[in-house]
This record gives structure tokens, sequence and C-alpha cells, in this order.
């Protein structure tokens, strides 16, 4: 039964990889793809690629979803992996409910909430500072950082380029929108893949398959980074219309400057802090940051305020899907 279990929750661990892929690739391509600087098909091709390698640049976030979330140590296998199969199931279900509403919620958040929801219905021990620390903080101070920095990097570039002819100007950034945007979906598959790798493998060491000193395994990399790269190829359009036309009207340069700095929080919160942060957060505020320079009422803070409900319900919401399925799966496997 243990086997089966393992075998179920890899597949499911690569079916949420592949919906963060579809649900998030808006993150690092809707500005491009809205300010005309990349075409949807290239946009898609070379966030798939970069998601990719990405995935392939570090564990850290891996790890701090394997070790720091839920405390599964004295439980059985058997417990231990229905805690993490409950608490994918709670994520997909929050990503397809969010992407049908084309709202940019966290997959981020969606898993750890799904974490928390099934550890609490299962009877584990939570890590409550932990998570206050690596989730928390950050999803508050990255959203801020994102709009601050956006902001003031935004006022530099028009102070610089005020006396410049605008259509050379916009030529110019629609080109450095390309390495941008490469930036972020480097930092997309960076966070995001690493976090499939690290359920992954917390459901190896519960049923012994893996050894906690020698890391996660190569084939885990390697299947989750391919999975988050399908994901993002396959698109998600409905959410990408939201970032790239609904919050403001880009233009060039405020979707470059919007990528610049996504991609730099995503960066430090990876090899840093070793912090599992949102790059739906990071992105989405970082576009109003770049919009409210124009003016406030540029960004349409009613749409920014639908989005807003929907990240505050990521984690109550997905805990709670999974801590029902959880209830459900404990007498049906004993």
């Amino acid at each position: 039964m243990e086997a089966a279990l393992v075998v179920v929750v890899v597949a499911l661990a690569l079916g949420f990889d592949y919906t963060n892929g579809f649900h998030d690739a808006a993150n690092a391509i809707a500005t491009s793809v809205s300010t005309r600087a990349l075409t949807p098909g290239i946009a898609l091709i070379l966030a798939a690629v970069m998601n990719f390698a990405g995935a392939l640049l570090g564990t850290e976030v891996a790890e701090t979803i394997a070790t720091a979330i839920v405390n599964l140590d004295g439980a059985s296998t058997r417990s231990e992996l229905t805690v993490v199969l409950a608490a994918l199931v709670g994520a997909i279900a929050w990503n397809l409910i969010t992407w049908w509403f084309g709202l940019p919620s966290s997959s981020t958040h969606a898993l750890i909430g799904g974490l928390v929801g099934a550890g609490l219905a299962g009877g584990m021990a939570v890590y409550w500072s932990a998570i206050v620390d690596k989730v928390v903080l950050p999803m508050v101070l990255s959203p801020l950082v994102g709009f601050g920095a956006a902001f003031a990097v935004m006022i530099g570039v028009l102070w610089i380029f005020r006396n410049a002819s605008p259509g050379r100007t916009g030529r110019r950034f629609r080109l450095a929108q390309t390495v941008s945007a490469a930036a972020m979906a480097l930092g997309h598959g960076l966070q995001d893949a690493q976090k499939t790798m690290g359920v992954i493998f917390l459901a190896l060491l519960a049923a012994g398959w893996a050894d906690p000193d020698a890391g996660i395994p190569l084939w885990v990399k390697l299947s989750a980074a391919a999975a988050i790269s399908a994901g993002t190829y396959a698109g998600g359009w409905r959410i990408m219309r939201t970032l790239g036309r609904r919050i403001i009207d880009l233009d060039p340069a405020r979707g470059f400057v919007a990528e610049s700095v996504s991609a730099i929080v995503l960066y430090a919160n990876a090899f840093l802090l070793h912090a599992p942060v949102s790059t739906t957060h990071t992105i989405t505020s970082a576009i109003m940051g770049v919009g409210a320079t124009h003016r406030l009422s540029a960004v349409r803070w009613g749409v920014a305020g639908n989005i807003a409900v929907a990240w505050v319900l990521t984690i109550p919401a997905a805990a709670l899907i999974a801590a029902l399925f959880t209830w459900v799966l404990n007498p049906i496997l004993g």
C-alpha cells in the first residue's frame, strides 16, 4: 500500500507542478506580451526554457518545504503519505479554481496551506515559527518591496529618459524586455519548481526511499523541472489577461522595470533567505508600483482588490480543502 501511495503522491506532485506552470506562466510573460515586446508563442517558449533552467539552480527552497512546514516525525508511513497526498489535492484544487476565474493567486501559498491543513487534520505538529519566518513575513514584505522598488526604479527611469525620443526609447525597452522576461521566468523556475521537489522528497523520505543526507535525487529535480516547463508552455491566458491588461495599461519601460524588480526579489529570497515566496504576489505588486508612477488612478484598484482577496483566501482555502480530504482518506487508508 505504501509503495502505491508514494507513486500516487509523485504523480500528483508533478500534476501540481504542471498546474503551477500554466497557472503562473503569466507571471513571467504577461507584461512582455501585453507591450508586444514578444509574441505569445515566443514568450511561452522562452518562459518554458527558462523555467526548466531555473528549476535546476538550487534546492534550498525545496528543503524548506520538505522540512520546515509540518513535523511528520513519529507518524506512520501511511499517515505521512496521506498528509502529503491531501496537501497536493488542496493545492491543485485551489489552483484550478483561481485559474478558472482568472485570478493570479499564489501556487506557493496554496501548497503551504495544503500542507498545514492536512497536517493539522492528520494530527501532526506544524512549525508555526518557521511558517511565520519563512512564509508569512515574506508574503507580507515581498509585495511591499516589489511595489516600492518598482515605483522608485520607474521614477529613476522616467527621469533619465525624460528628454529621449519616445519612439526610440520604446523600441529599446521592448528589446530589453526579452532579457527581463527571461530573468523573471528563471526566478519562477527557481522558486516554484523547487516546491514540487520538496513535496516529492518529503514523500520519499516518509517511505524510506531517499537518504536525507544525500539531498534531493537528480530524477526528482529533472522531473519537476520538466513538469513546470510543460505547464508553462501550455499557457495561462485567463490570468495573463488580468496581469497584462486589467491592472494597468503597460508600456515597454514599465514592463521592463516590473519584470526586473520582480526577478531580483525572487533571487534574493531563494539564495539569501531560502524563503518560498510567491512569484504572483511579487510581479503583481511590481506592476502596480510602475503603474502608480503614471498616476494613482492608472491602477485599476477594483481589480487589484479582487486579487488581494484571492491572496488572503489562498492559504486558508487550500488548508480547508486539504483537511477535508485528509478526513475522508484516513478511514479509507486506515
